[in-house]
């Protein structure tokens, strides 16, 4: 009697027909970046002619991982996420490796969920915008072997792999342009003050603020709303026009609460930028496209997504010679229809 598929095709038969060693064409299927084109493209044509599928549990648990990282985001509703997702399965499908999305909402519990799974399918590495400061759930899964590395967040510790955006300098952009334009006082529209990137922006905002001489305490009023999404902006909008009368300026921590307030502002029957200056955070496509094209600090969410996922798998495939860095990009101001006089 026997077992298993009798015509399955074997890596020995794939390399005899194609003219290679075994071990080229283990390295196409696990690491086609060492394999010169010509050859990878030969040795794919045969795979494909002759129906060879690689028995994945098997290989995982020879290896101890799989062919895939994890990669755990804050929020993939929101269009920064879903880029910064298109450049990490982009480079990991042209190193040889799947994505895994986990989405933990902020949620620390969620999140925690989500890394118990991808440690049960034995990922490679996680890449991972964490829910909040506590690195201690990351330092258990770099102790079973599973590289880590923060995405949207900076490392402050030299062991780490990071890849950011100054979000301090992104807040001072964006409210040192709402200055330049006449306004003498802001408002910042936010999420959870608990997560980083929320706090970074109004710090800038709040630099910027004292650098043109104001008091940030007086100049600047911050509206925390409890997510960062369209409908929160809309109810953003009833807010600030409840209290009497919109400021000259608002400053979002992202486009979605800052197209969600350009809807509210708009249905209220004011104007932008006529009575108010409006400007967003990211630069999402929809950002250039809405009825009042939104101003906004853009982020390279695409290639923050590549190249975090270049130094995950650097440091998975080479540990002797990875260099753990910490990389930091400068955002950029655009300027649209919704701060222009």
């Amino acid at each position: 009697m026997t077992t298993g598929n009798a015509g399955a095709v074997s890596i020995k038969q794939v390399a005899a027909q194609a003219g290679v060693s075994p071990g080229t064409v283990s390295n196409v299927l696990n690491r086609p970046y060492k394999v010169a084109a010509g050859t990878r493209s030969r040795v794919e044509e045969v795979i494909a002619e002759l129906g060879f599928v690689r028995h994945g549990s098997a290989s995982t648990l020879r290896a101890g991982h799989s062919r895939t990282i994890g990669l755990s985001v804050i929020d993939i509703g929101n269009p920064f996420f879903t880029d910064v997702a298109a450049g990490v399965e982009d480079m990991a499908s042209t190193l040889g490796y799947a994505v895994i999305l986990g989405n933990s909402s902020g949620d620390r519990r969620k999140e925690e969920r989500n890394l118990r799974v991808f440690a049960e399918q034995r990922v490679r590495g996680l890449l991972i915008t964490p829910s909040d400061e506590d690195p201690g759930r990351l330092d258990a899964l770099r102790a079973r072997g599973i590289s880590v590395v923060l995405v949207d967040h900076p490392a402050h510790r030299p062991d780490q792999c990071s890849v950011a955006v100054n979000d301090l300098a992104g807040g001072r952009l964006a409210a040192g342009h709402l200055l330049d334009g006449g306004a003498a006082r802001l408002a910042y529209v936010t999420g959870p003050l608990t997560i980083r990137q929320c706090l970074d922006r109004r710090r800038g905002a709040e630099q910027a603020l004292a650098a043109a001489g104001l008091d940030p305490a007086r100049a600047l009023e911050v509206v925390e709303m409890p997510a960062m999404n369209a409908k929160a902006g809309q109810l953003a909008a009833e807010l600030l026009l409840s209290g009497g009368g919109p400021p000259a300026a608002v400053f979002c921590a992202n486009d979605l609460l800052a197209l969600g307030l350009l809807r509210g502002l708009l249905q209220a029957g004011v104007r932008v930028p006529g009575d108010v200056a409006l400007i967003g955070y990211d630069d999402i496509d929809f950002a250039a496209a809405s009825a009042v094209s939104l101003s906004s600090v853009r982020q390279p969410t695409y290639k923050l997504g590549r190249i975090a996922t270049e130094l995950l798998l650097d440091e998975c495939d080479n540990p002797e010679t990875h260099a753990h860095q910490q990389v930091m990009f400068q955002p950029e101001l655009i300027v649209r229809e919704s701060t222009r006089p």
